[in-house]
């Protein structure tokens, strides 16, 4: 079990540092406001009718990048500092949001794919927390034990595992996706000038970041099963 808290460990601490240069970076750009003086919810809106979408609701939620899209009642949840605000970090934000809903509206295939997932990484996660409780109780004992049981449970954590990691690379093509659709249209719009442009584009890329370092994590965890697994019928 060593190689897991070592794995554990360092994508905590690297997870951590890039959460928190990004909400550094979001508060330094939060205090800088846009040229044109439009809002999060303004932006959000006008984008969403330049795309030719009118069926998707902007509302405002709780919390501090807690903003999201949600394709299964076509709503773009913005935080009160992304609805309210007139920043470039407001901007960048509510722009990304509605890049997530032109996705939809085009079909994007990666983004159907999560969607498509999302029930079967529930399950897993599932899996793999409920495994991390027992671990709290009963030890490693079962990765020592030859016996089938202890085959059978690293099968199923590798199965779970996958079914994370996949979810976890999807995401990475959706979320650079919509921000390059987010960019192009700030840029293409003139909702920010050329120095608003370069830190919109230098939050967003933070952000994409935290979706990789998840990514890389949950790669490591799966490779770390399966050689455990692979290890262990090689002994059979």
């Amino acid at each position: 079990m060593g190689g897991l808290i070592i794995i554990g460990i360092v994508f905590m601490v690297i997870g951590m540092i890039v959460q928190w240069r990004l909400k550094s970076k979001f508060t330094e750009y939060s205090q800088v406001g846009l040229m044109n003086g439009m809002s999060g919810a303004e932006i959000a809106s006008q984008m969403l009718r330049d795309n030719g979408i009118y069926d998707v609701r902007i509302t405002q939620v709780e919390g501090m990048l807690t903003d999201h899209y949600n394709p299964a009642d076509k709503t773009v949840n913005l935080s009160a500092d992304v609805y309210h605000g007139r920043s470039v970090s407001a901007a960048a934000v509510a722009a990304h949001e509605c890049g997530h809903a032109v996705q939809h509206k085009v079909a994007y295939a990666p983004l159907k794919m999560r969607s498509a997932l999302v029930p079967v990484v529930q399950v897993c996660s599932n899996i793999l927390n409920f495994f991390n409780m027992a671990m709290m109780f009963i030890g490693g004992f079962i990765f020592y034990n030859q016996g089938l049981v202890s085959t059978t449970i690293l099968t199923v954590l590798v199965a779970a595992n996958l079914g994370v990691t996949l979810f976890a690379m999807i995401t990475l093509p959706v979320e650079f996706d919509a921000s390059r659709r987010a960019l192009a249209w700030v840029e293409q719009r003139g909702v920010v000038n050329r120095n608003e442009y370069g830190m919109a584009k230098d939050a967003l890329q933070w952000a994409a970041l935290t979706y990789v370092v998840a990514a890389l994590g949950a790669l490591a965890n799966l490779l770390y099963y399966a050689s455990l697994l692979l290890g262990r019928r090689s002994d059979d």
